[in-house]
């Protein structure tokens, strides 16, 4: 029997090249590219540094770069468990529709039980609709009583400025 052609598999820093493309490729899918401040440094540092902050699994369809995953571990108080945050799952046009993000999913999935987590949450832009049918396929539901709120640049720094003990 043929091997799969479809391989997934932990990204090490040899791909940091790799996944900073893979970043750029989604952002500007999701009309973003102004937001993207990521440098192979940063990516590093981030990734593979003395304290990573996220994970990556990179999918290869016949040897070549197809879609990638990035995550980190959250914690829920009322689990009182780990659970898993997928901040980005991107699969290049072409290789959309053959299964890649199917197989990316269902690892991130297996990992997240592996590693004992509660949960496993993602977001994804209101617009991006074959996302969410995506998802939805896969027994997702979406949360419509939660409102997702974001402290960037001048705000997080002046909301951070204002505790006192």
């Amino acid at each position: 029997m043929a091997p799969d052609p479809i391989s997934i598999r932990a990204a090490t820093a040899d791909d940091i090249p790799a996944i900073l493309a893979f970043i750029t490729e989604l952002a500007e899918y999701e009309r973003l590219s102004h937001a993207v401040v990521a440098t192979e440094d940063s990516l590093r540092e981030a990734l593979f540094g003395p304290a990573p902050a996220a994970e990556v699994l990179l999918a290869d369809l016949d040897g070549m770069p197809a879609g990638f995953a990035l995550f980190f571990h959250n914690f829920s108080t009322f689990l009182s468990r780990r659970g898993l945050y997928l901040e980005d799952l991107y699969v290049r046009p072409e290789y959309r529709r053959l299964g890649i993000g199917r197989a990316l999913f269902s690892r991130l999935a297996a990992l997240a039980a592996e590693r004992g987590c509660g949960r496993m949450e993602w977001s994804v832009l209101d617009w991006n609709e074959s996302a969410r049918r995506f998802y939805e396929s896969l027994g997702a539901a979406p949360l419509s009583d939660w409102t997702t709120y974001r402290l960037t640049g001048t705000a997080l720094a002046n909301a951070g400025g204002t505790f006192r003990l």
